[in-house]
């Protein structure tokens, strides 16, 4: 007789998660692909999607090389075994054996919640799928100048050194855990880290070329709607997944992600006529993203008037500050191409705050049995302040960490290969990296063994077509 799983296994728990961490899997691959693709003008459309799908492929190879277990793994007690220093980041390693990858899923560090009924290759997929999409929204900020050969290796460095420490001190039972702060899914770990690098790397790379922001237009808006609802759908598995269980807490997280969004949204779109401005759906966009960010951080931990509330606050918030803050020093000095430090860092950075404000004791995300407390977290609103005094220095800390570290690994960067992009390569644009665009000027035939013809000419034609 043989038995399909063994007896820890849950078919349905794991079952969500590898759902849930497809639909993450999807909000970059094709989701960001074909946002970034259709937002930008005609001749950086292939390289944006290029961009984005090396991201991906980079991730995955240091995530189950070393990365996870940084993230995720035992404590590195190399300079203290306690403390800060003593909890900081996880000894890596690769998790790729037949052990690792048909063994029982466990986080060694995290000693609070039910153990998991999933395998460990289940659990690196889904971690990795968050990991994948971070440096891809930091992307956003560095489209239309970023050197491709320099993007590869600086992914690699960065998740292994910024996105992992990040994850490992708040996620991975490290030392902002220890001490209570929360983060549902990450609007700290992904989404305020991916806006703050996001804006350095802009600073340091340089704007775009003067005509690219002056001609700021998509190529594609009906790509941008159809990458836009990628994102939108596949954050069920963002936030729904996260509980690890396919239990009331992932449907909660699931229903209050969707409601904060649509209230977000809304309220961008009243914002612009309350300001004088069309509701262009490129604004609106940002409206739903800030939404998205907002909720993450939070989307287990409030009920769903929390949620509402928190849409209304955000929306408002990031609306003000990206059409207006924007006009201030230092920010209008750095060319950050998406705004993703506004729809990304400063909506994840409110999520949390607002996280210590709304979160509900009430909902609970792991149900406690006999003696054991049920697992939950408290706000402002029902008497409890130090959860909010832990996210506001959890967030301190992501928010100086990502940009240090993000400076230093761009100049390590910088002295093996240029950051920035040759300026005759950015006159042309895609042609000049990629040797075809993402509309051919002409139909190409078959059967060609010298190449395709309607390259060679569309590489004359390209230089002035920007939109």
């Amino acid at each position: 007789m043989w038995l399909p799983y063994p007896s820890w296994l849950s078919p349905g728990d794991n079952a969500w998660q590898l759902t849930a961490a497809t639909l993450v899997g999807l909000m970059s691959v094709p989701g960001l692909v074909v946002l970034y693709g259709g937002v930008m003008q005609k001749r950086w459309s292939v390289n944006s999607m290029m961009l984005t799908f090396a991201a991906f492929a980079t991730v995955l190879i240091v995530w189950v090389l070393w990365g996870f277990k940084m993230g995720f793994g035992s404590p590195f007690h190399g300079l203290s075994h306690s403390g800060f220093f003593g909890n900081f980041i996880g000894k890596p390693g690769p998790v790729l054996s037949h052990t690792a990858e048909q063994g029982q899923a466990t986080i060694p560090s995290i000693t609070t919640g039910p153990n998991f009924r999933f395998p460990l290759s289940s659990l690196v997929y889904f971690q990795f799928v968050f990991a994948g999409i971070t440096p891809i929204l930091m992307l956003g900020s560095v489209l239309g100048r970023i050197n491709f050969k320099a993007w590869i290796p600086f992914v690699a460095l960065w998740i292994t050194f910024i996105y992992t420490t990040n994850a490992f001190l708040i996620w991975g039972g490290g030392w902002f855990a220890q001490k209570g702060a929360v983060d549902f899914s990450g609007g700290y770990v992904i989404h305020l880290s991916a806006g703050v690098s996001g804006f350095v790397a802009a600073a340091v790379i340089g704007p775009r070329l003067q005509r690219d922001r002056e001609i700021d237009a998509p190529n594609n808006v009906l790509m941008v709607a159809v990458g836009a609802g990628l994102l939108w759908l596949g954050w069920n598995g963002f936030n729904g997944g996260d509980p690890y269980f396919a239990g009331a807490s992932a449907s909660a997280a699931v229903l209050n992600t969707n409601l904060c969004t649509a209230v977000a949204f809304l309220v961008w779109v009243l914002w612009d006529y309350l300001t004088g401005r069309k509701p262009s759906l490129i604004s609106g966009v940002n409206g739903m993203i800030t939404g998205l960010v907002c909720i993450t951080p939070a989307a287990g931990y409030v009920n769903g008037y929390g949620a509402i509330a928190m849409g209304v606050i955000a929306s408002t918030l990031v609306y003000f500050a990206l059409n207006y803050l924007s006009r201030l020093r230092p920010f209008r000095n750095v060319d950050d191409t998406l705004g993703v430090v506004y729809t990304h860092g400063m909506a994840g950075f409110a999520g949390g705050l607002l996280t210590g404000v709304f979160a509900d004791p009430n909902m609970i995300v792991y149900q406690g049995v006999g003696k054991t407390p049920s697992i939950s977290a408290g706000g402002v609103i029902h008497g409890n302040w130090t959860l909010l005094k832990w996210q506001l220095f959890a967030g301190l800390w992501v928010i100086v960490f990502s940009a240090v570290g993000t400076f230093i690994l761009l100049k390590l960067v910088g002295l093996v290969v240029p950051l920035r992009m040759k300026e005759e390569d950015m006159e042309v644009g895609d042609i000049a990296i990629h040797g075809h665009e993402v509309y051919p000027s002409d139909v190409p035939s078959l059967g060609f063994p010298n190449g395709i013809p309607g390259l060679a000419q569309g590489a004359g034609e390209a230089t002035p077509s920007t939109a």
